[in-house]
This record gives C-alpha cells, structure tokens and sequence, in this order.
C-alpha cells in the first residue's frame, strides 16, 4: 500500500512539473501577443496592463505574412502527400517481398535516421547548384527545390514506421484477397490500406510538422518570393526593433494548424506511431 501510494504521488509530481514545463511557455507566448510593444519590452508581467488585438492584426503588415502561410502550405502538403505515396510502395515491397539487397536497403534506410539533418546540407545544395549548371533545373530558392529536400529526411522514418505496421498485418488478408481475384495492388488499396488507417495517419503527421517546422533548409533553400513561416518569423526583428508581441501572435497563428489536425487524428496518431514502432 505504501509503495502504490508512493508511486501515485511520484506520478502526480511528474505530471504536474511537465505540465507546467508545457503550460507556461505557451501561455508567455499568447499573452505576450496581446500585449502592447513597450509592455514585452519592459519588465516582465503574468497579466498585461492593457489587452489588445493589434498584434495580430500587425503581423501581417510587417512581413508578408500570408505570402509565407501559403508557401508553408503548399510546400508541407506536397512534401507529405509524396512522402506518404512513396513510403506506401517502399514498406510494402520490404514487407511482401524478398528481394536481393532488402536487408541493407532497410538497415541504409534506418541508419540515415542516425545522422544529424545539418549534414545533408552542403551536399544538397553542392547536388542542386550542379543540376541547375549541367541541365538547366533550377531548384534552390524554388518550392520544388525544398519539398525534395523534405522528402530526404521524412522518407526514411516514413517508410520504417509503414514497413513495421504493414508487418503486422497478417498475410492472410493478402492470400484472401488473392483468392477473391485480387493482384498484389488492387490487394494493396483494397485490403492493406484501409487496415493500416493509423500507420498512414501517423507518416502524415510527422511529414507535415517536419515540414511545417522546418528552420535551416528552408533559410538556405528559399528566397524572398518562397519563404516559409518558420523562416518569415525572422524577419520580426529589424535593425531597429525586435516586435516581439507580433512574434508571438505570428506563433501562434503558425502553431494552429499543427494543432488543430494532432486533435482532430490524434487517436490514429498514437495508435499508428505504436503499432509501426513494435511490430
């Protein structure tokens, strides 16, 4: 009894310090955004002296950005919807089929997952300067240019997640469809797919907000007519003033859709991100 009680308190503790590890960033965050500009760059108050809009009305005279909403968009739904495709193909042959070189495609796969994103910069960039000089395809500062650069770091985990959930799936469903008059895509679309609901709500997920978030790629890859919003942020603070109020209504507007689509998939998330890790 005395140790379940100990445990129960353990457990409180934990919980509450995360969360308030949690809470308290964002809450900063949105009050700062209903500040006004002397009062975040004064001394610091949980409740500001007057509440206001007009930060987030600002936001999107200072830096175009809308412009960079939609570039954000249009690059992260690109970049997850080829990822997932890919990844659907990829984890289905190492899981149905034997091949030579399967075991080392999977171990190469997973192993890139080891290695620091900041490595594959230069040679991107180095790979995409000689594209352009030797066949005329312009990719840095071009959204084509930054959804390939996405697919390399959200291809590998995508298609080890999906290769673990398909894995799980019992081959009996493939045989059933093939006696039903299935070949192996129609089996794939028809059968496979729909029972692994979850694992594709789960690669999409990660492929979005890896996209969505993304910092230094998007710096190096992209112009001032391609921007992102992780990017765009930046460009709050000026030579002559840092507009931290806009900053944080401009994160928080950036944090809503992220938000809003974990809530609303967040069962399949967690059960698609489980499944694909164990089995």
């Amino acid at each position: 009894m005395h140790d379940t009680t100990g445990t129960k308190i353990f457990r409180i503790t934990t919980i509450t310090l995360l969360s308030i590890f949690t809470i308290v960033p964002i809450y900063v965050m949105v009050i700062s955004g209903l500040k006004p500009l002397q009062d975040v760059q004064g001394a610091f108050s949980w409740w500001p002296s007057t509440l206001t809009i007009q930060p987030y009305i600002d936001m999107w005279k200072t830096v175009p950005l809308a412009d960079y909403f939609v570039n954000s968009v249009i690059v992260s739904s690109v970049a997850t919807v080829l990822s997932l495709i890919i990844a659907i193909f990829a984890s289905y042959a190492i899981s149905r089929y034997s091949f030579r070189g399967r075991t080392i495609f999977s171990t190469t796969v997973l192993s890139t997952q080891m290695l620091p994103g900041v490595l594959f910069l230069l040679p991107l960039f180095l790979i995409f300067v000689n594209i352009n000089t030797n066949f005329g395809l312009q990719l840095v500062g071009t959204r084509t240019g930054l959804i390939i650069t996405y697919l390399t770091f959200s291809l590998p985990f995508s298609i080890w997640m999906l290769a673990g959930y398909f894995n799980g799936i019992p081959r009996e469903l493939d045989e059933a469809a093939k006696v039903d008059g299935c070949g192996p895509m129609r089996a794939l679309f028809k059968v496979i797919l729909p029972t692994a609901r979850p694992g594709l709500v789960a690669v999409a997920i990660y492929s979005f907000m890896t996209s969505w978030g993304e910092v230094l790629f998007a710096s190096v890859m992209t112009t001032d007519a391609n921007r992102t919003l992780a990017v765009g942020l930046q460009l709050y603070s000026t030579q002559t003033n840092v507009y931290w109020n806009q900053i944080m209504a401009a994160s928080v507007v950036v944090s809503i859709p992220i938000v809003i689509g974990f809530l609303l998939l967040q069962k399949n998330f967690v059960a698609g991100l489980t499944a694909g890790a164990v089995k």
